[in-house]
């Protein structure tokens, strides 16, 4: 791993260890909760015996719910405490899922063609360049096989709640590729008592709309479905996450198809 693996590895650790949301094992599912957690659009049909590798999605919540649906689980991602939450996770459930360290750049591990499905969780802005990544992805996925990628939206997810301005939220910065650089690096993490710590959080990217689309084309993967992810809150008040996230969705989500030449 280079430098900047090791830093997010650190930052990663701490958050899960911090409890955030995304390292919450989910000890509570049931068939169709699994399928609205990994499939709420209906893409996969019937995944039983299929090959899935949950890229970058440590923390015992997408590898259970595939478990659960009866697919073949690997789960790869850069943070040994993420990867223990899939552990416990899958001993809850009797599931055996199979679980790697490593840096999404790099999937040397895998050999050619050895997936059905790859599930990417948000993680991709972790990374500067995505074309490593979805390179990797085209080699280890079968041709005819399915991909999901969620990312953050470039036009409106470097917006922040505290800049809210009487009638909107400024755009104050500059659009396309490159490190997001914060006023404060603190990520707030809920506990389950309602109370809040903050906590160093990992170096962030943002990439254009027209670099993870052609990365995408370039890797034969094809766009089959496109949602803007934005839970909606009408009675938020402005100024608050929940309000922003209802007027300008920060997360959107591809499913692709590798081509079969």
């Amino acid at each position: 791993m280079d430098d900047l693996a090791r830093f997010n590895q650190q930052r990663w650790d701490a958050l899960a260890a911090a409890n955030i949301a995304y390292s919450r094992p989910l000890l509570d599912l049931n068939i169709d909760a699994a399928r609205e957690k990994v499939d709420p659009h209906d893409v996969l049909g019937d995944v039983t015996g299929q090959r899935v590798l949950c890229l970058a999605s440590g923390g015992g919540q997408q590898s259970v719910a595939f478990g659960l649906l009866g697919a073949d689980v690997t789960v790869f991602d850069l943070s040994a405490t993420q990867l223990a939450r899939d552990r416990e996770a899958a001993a809850h459930y009797g599931l055996s899922v199979r679980t790697v360290q490593g840096d999404m750049r790099d999937l040397s591990v895998f050999a050619d063609n050895a997936f059905d499905i790859v599930w990417q969780a948000y993680s991709i802005n972790f990374v500067p360049n995505p074309r490593p990544v979805l390179a990797e992805v085209a080699r280890v996925l079968r041709p005819g096989g399915l991909f999901r990628i969620e990312f953050m939206n470039p036009f409106t997810g470097v917006l922040e709640e505290s800049e809210w301005r009487d009638r909107g939220y400024p755009l104050r910065r500059r659009y396309g590729d490159g490190e997001l650089v914060w006023d404060d690096d603190l990520w707030d993490v809920e506990q389950e008592d309602g109370s809040i710590i903050r906590v160093p959080g990992p170096r962030e990217f943002s990439h254009s709309m027209s670099t993870m689309i052609n990365t995408l084309v370039a890797n034969r993967l094809q766009v089959i479905g496109f949602w803007e992810v934005q839970p909606l809150n009408p009675n938020a008040a402005p100024g608050t996450w929940e309000h922003l996230v209802a007027v300008a969705p920060p997360w959107l989500q591809f499913w692709c198809r590798l081509d079969l030449e």
